[in-house]
């Protein structure tokens, strides 16, 4: 997906938190490991509630800031992440699964907090800043989840 303005940004975040939803749930599935199955179970629902949260940032963002260009965008060095589900998250043990999502929404977190000190016009400013702190409170939440290992 190319991106060139903030409408872009938000929509590839809600795209990448639909998929990873879709992924998490395909392996869980398949993954041997109970423990592991039901962190995937957990992030499952996670994921698709982040998605949920990003389509009301499209849906109330400010229309200036959507239409603003994303310049340092192409400055950002790109987030990894599995784009398509072939069932990495099948063969991975609890923890390193817990590894990998924490790695990919850190990722995430920091492309926001780059683009938040970037931007230049108020309305985008404030969409940067409401959108790292949504990412980073789920984070929080999900790693407080996550730590208590079974409470899914």
């Amino acid at each position: 997906m190319e991106i060139k303005t903030f409408e872009d940004l938000i929509d590839w975040t809600r795209q990448m938190h639909a998929q990873l939803g879709h992924c998490f749930n395909e392996c869980a599935q398949q993954n041997p490991d109970e423990r592991a199955r039901l962190l995937l179970e957990y992030l499952t629902a996670h994921e698709r509630e982040l998605e949920t949260i990003v389509l009301e940032f499209e849906r109330q963002a400010d229309p200036k800031a959507m239409k603003t260009r994303l310049y340092d965008w192409l400055e950002h060095k790109p987030i990894k992440s599995h784009q398509t589900c072939d069932g990495h998250y099948a063969n991975l043990s609890y923890d390193e699964i817990c590894r990998e999502v924490f790695d990919l929404h850190d990722q995430i977190i920091g492309l926001f907090r780059d683009l938040s000190t970037r931007a230049t016009i108020p309305e985008a400013k404030a969409l940067t800043g409401s959108l790292l702190e949504m990412e980073e409170n789920e984070s929080m939440r999900l790693a407080q989840q996550v730590n208590r290992g079974t409470d899914f």
